[in-house]
């Protein structure tokens, strides 16, 4: 049994410079922390109140950007209660979740345990601590399901996992000025007011056409779910709302982001084998649909 009794004074208080931008306590595919700095270049912040993110992932842009209150919405219901599991209780699900990095939890045999019981267990806070155990065991920080809705990524076989104690104690500060809710994209866009600005972080359009890897929570985006996000977009514009969105640079967005105000193109490393050690340049884009008020 998880036992959970709040005690927030135990909260260490971290001193974010911007010389360091702060890690998730994540392991997130497709995390944003090394284009932070191009993010910021783009996205409206001059008296801006409030952040939305439609497509939070693993946190690294809300954590890292200032604003006074934050909207966070994925479809990843399993993430969505780790970030309420550490806005209730933070020092409480800190306690519980450093319990399982053990040696003797960092075997494959231990791992496919707790993820057997993470799959057969339907209480969040109890799902939320095994779920960050498993994001940072699992192999390559892939959060992947099958289609029954069964967590299937593999061991990791690291030599000792980390655990983000920092990133949760900051992630929590951050955590108590945003409201958390799970769902479709377009459950946060038809909560925003004017002057809000919006990130969205979608599931990429593929590179490859015949190879696409937009699966995520155990669903997968499509075209139509990428012009569905741009059409949102622009009728935020008309709700005083600024809307910048990330994905790859290719010919269907090329012609998906034609209409935008602005237009950000650049490169960034990737994997593109299953070792990790292949990497080659891939160009991104952020599209700016900005504000009409």
């Amino acid at each position: 049994m998880i036992l959970h009794n709040e005690n927030r004074s135990e909260l260490r208080v971290i001193d974010k410079n911007s010389k360091s931008d702060i890690r998730s306590p994540l392991k997130w595919p497709g995390g944003k922390k090394r284009v932070l700095k191009h993010i910021r270049a783009i996205l409206p912040q001059q008296g801006k109140k409030r952040l939305v993110e439609p497509f939070v992932g693993g946190g690294s842009v809300f954590l890292n950007l200032e604003f006074d209150e934050y909207l966070l919405c994925d479809t990843n219901a399993d993430l969505v209660a780790l970030f309420n599991a550490v806005k209730r209780a933070p020092i409480d699900f800190k306690k519980d979740a450093q319990a399982l990095f053990t040696q003797k939890n960092n075997s494959a045999d231990k791992y496919y345990e707790l993820r057997q019981r993470f799959n057969d267990n339907t209480d969040a806070y109890e799902r939320a601590v095994l779920f960050l155990y498993l994001n940072r065991h699992g192999y390559n920080g892939l959060c992947r399901y099958n289609k029954s809705g069964g967590y299937n990524v593999p061991f990791g076989r690291y030599k000792k996992p980390y655990f983000p104690n920092d990133e949760i104690d900051f992630l929590a500060k951050k955590l108590e000025r945003a409201e958390i809710i799970s769902g479709d994209f377009e459950l946060a866009f038809e909560q925003i007011k004017s002057g809000d600005v919006v990130y969205c972080d979608p599931p990429y359009s593929p590179i490859n056409r015949t190879s696409n890897f937009t699966a995520y929570a155990g669903n997968v985006f499509s075209d139509e779910d990428q012009t569905r996000l741009v059409s949102n977009s622009i009728k935020a514009q008309q709700k005083g709302v600024a809307t910048v969105i990330s994905n790859h640079y290719v010919a269907f967005t090329k012609k998906l982001y034609a209409s935008a105000d602005q237009r950000s193109l650049f490169s960034v490393q990737r994997s593109i084998s299953q070792n990790g050690k292949s990497r080659e340049k891939v160009k991104e884009v952020l599209a700016l649909y900005q504000s009409k008020k």
